[in-house]
């Protein structure tokens, strides 16, 4: 049986979480990327200059991270009765290919909303390939008549 835990990342961990990404990346077809090497220094450099706002949880299969969900929380603005609010964005949702279908992307959400529940937060929202809305369906997000975007930039 193998050994599944989802928690927190380590900053050990965070090069296993940059290579991560670079899959994701790659998976979906993103070229021009750069050195690998370079990608994964700036990303863990950036992930521990993001501590406060960018939580990553991580899925770790027998010692090895196969999985991340980051949780980018960000701070509203007070009300009378609420002088502390909060909301947050999943982002970055990842499980390998070989670990899929299996339930774990599903845990890993969970996991990370479990957090949000307990920071506080009001709301969490995702912004979702069509091919992953039934996941996060299941998971409990559904469409809002009230959220709106704008593209300002390219990502």
């Amino acid at each position: 049986m193998d050994d599944i835990s989802i928690r927190p990342a380590r900053p050990a961990e965070l090069a296993a979480v940059a290579a991560l990404r670079w899959e994701w990346l790659v998976e979906n077809g993103s070229e021009d990327l750069g050195e690998r090497e370079d990608f994964v220094r700036h990303f863990v450099a950036w992930a521990a200059e993001n501590a406060g706002s960018h939580r990553c949880t991580v899925l770790v299969r027998d010692d090895r991270v196969i999985g991340m969900a980051w949780l980018a929380v960000v701070q509203r603005v007070p009300t009378p009765r609420a002088p502390r609010r909060a909301s947050g964005d999943l982002q970055c949702v990842y499980v390998v290919p070989g670990a899929r279908d299996g339930g774990l992307g599903g845990r890993l959400v969970q996991a990370v909303l479990d957090g949000a529940r307990e920071l506080g937060l009001e709301r969490v929202t995702v912004h979702s390939s069509p091919r992953a809305i039934p996941a996060y369906a299941r998971n409990g997000f559904r469409e809002s008549p009230r959220l709106l975007q704008a593209q300002v930039a390219r990502a």
